[in-house]
């Protein structure tokens, strides 16, 4: 896959697509066209995860600590595991592609 490949994505939604997955990490690539995360709602995930915007940007916002920052291509974030954070805005002039790795996900208990 050419991770700058935008076959498949639009304005109507975001486009996940899953790259390499183990038992210890996944890593996804995201393609976002002027989208933000629904008001009120927050990602509160289980899971560490790092983000890179390899294109575009985005305006990400986080809880505890309350915090608004923006990353741009080439920029990098790290969210731990239970940090509330939400994506304000992204690019709307051009995709923004992101890559994310989750990390630390919890296993599912053993029957």
């Amino acid at each position: 896959m050419n991770l700058y490949d935008l076959s498949g994505s639009g304005p109507e939604s975001e486009k996940f697509d899953p790259l390499l997955s183990t038992d210890q990490f996944r890593i996804e690539r995201i393609i976002s066209h002027a989208h933000a995360t629904p008001e009120g709602e927050w990602y509160d995930q289980a899971w560490d995860e790092w983000v890179l915007v390899i294109s575009g940007s985005a305006g990400i916002r986080t809880a505890n600590p309350d915090q608004e920052f923006t990353l741009n291509a080439g920029d990098s974030y790290s969210f731990p595991a239970y940090q509330r954070h939400r994506v304000e805005w992204t690019d709307s002039n051009q995709p923004t592609i992101w890559l994310a790795v989750h990390y630390n996900e919890p296993k599912e208990a053993e029957s």
